[in-house]
């Protein structure tokens, strides 16, 4: 179908200088720390998507098979339960796992609205231009914004489905998702509905393996975090003389991903004026992805405000979608 100029709407709440901004603040405050980190979201340039993109389809990575596993059994269940007529989808990316839940709320006769927020406004142009095509009908409003700093800012018109899939709510520590799920919480009305997808808690071997890949994918998506910061802060990291560490912490039910350093070296990061120093075997930590039992993450969205309506996990009992109302 053709699709009129109408059917898209991009709101964009990022200033020109908001990612940059928060890059400058995110490796100042990071590499200043004791341990040093650095957040996740930094992974993500074109190359980290790509390299992502390959992660998702290697035998180790199971979450992303685990998860469209349930939503092709069971999303037109969940189009039922949940009656939306508004998809809205927390860092939405490429939209590719939406499609199951837009053709489900299409089937069920309620589908009219489709709200994807990300940061990338390009990819978030891309995607809703292509989902509006799509689906006759659908009107697309695209949020740029981080949903970590403004769900307050998101449409609130119709009955919303609230959609965070992936996993990426075990991105957050215990204090950041406590705070997240109640003020997602507070932007729901009554009959709108969240559904959450989180990995559960497995043999540790193969949680391991799904972060450290024989083909040594995730060790470059991992040191892909250093050429961002060269490029786009001025620094002289040399990711090689980094080395790709997973690891499972089993007192808080977590990945860690690691950079190691495999020498002293003295780093500038020349748009910081900053000069880092780092021992040989210092580790960077880059990301931590909880994985959850499904009765501790119910008492998690009860605490915050919510009803569990339904829980769907995938017949390895690998990876879960809670389906939960305001």
């Amino acid at each position: 179908m053709s699709v009129s100029q109408s059917a898209v709407h991009l709101i964009n709440h990022l200033g020109r200088d908001y990612l940059r901004q928060a890059l400058e603040h995110d490796v100042h405050t990071g590499l200043t720390s004791t341990p040093k980190w650095l957040p996740p979201k930094w992974f993500y340039d074109a190359t980290g998507s790509e390299l992502f993109s390959q992660i998702t389809r290697l035998p180790e990575y199971y979450p992303t098979r685990r998860e469209l596993a349930i939503l092709r059994e069971h999303a037109g269940d969940i189009a039922v339960r949940s009656r939306a007529d508004t998809l809205v989808e927390l860092g939405s990316g490429t939209s590719e796992k939406t499609v199951l839940l837009l053709d489900a709320l299409t089937a069920a006769g309620t589908l009219h609205t489709y709200t994807p927020v990300d940061v990338d406004a390009i990819t978030l142009a891309d995607a809703a231009r292509r989902l509006a095509s799509r689906y006759a009908g659908l009107t697309v409003h695209a949020v740029c914004a981080d949903f970590e700093q403004h769900l307050t800012l998101l449409p609130r018109t119709g009955r919303r489905m609230v959609a965070f899939l992936g996993g990426t709510i075990g991105n957050l520590d215990p204090a950041a998702r406590e705070m997240f799920l109640k003020e997602l919480r507070t932007t729901l009305r009554r009959g709108d509905t969240f559904l959450l997808g989180a990995d559960l808690i497995k043999d540790t071997d193969r949680l391991i393996a799904a972060y450290d890949d024989a083909a040594g994918v995730t060790a470059a998506f991992n040191r892909n975090v250093l050429h961002v910061i060269n490029r786009e802060l001025d620094a002289d990291f040399e990711p090689d003389a980094f080395e790709h560490v997973a690891l499972y912490d089993a007192e808080h039910n977590w990945i860690e991903m690691r950079l190691r350093a495999t020498r002293d070296m003295h780093v500038r990061v020349g748009d910081l004026g900053l000069h880092v120093s780092f021992e040989a075997g210092e580790e960077v930590r880059t990301e931590i992805s909880a994985k959850f039992r499904p009765d501790d993450l119910r008492r998690e969205l009860v605490a915050a405000g919510f009803e569990v309506n339904h829980r769907y996990i995938d017949s390895t009992g690998d990876f879960s979608l809670f389906l939960a109302s305001a």
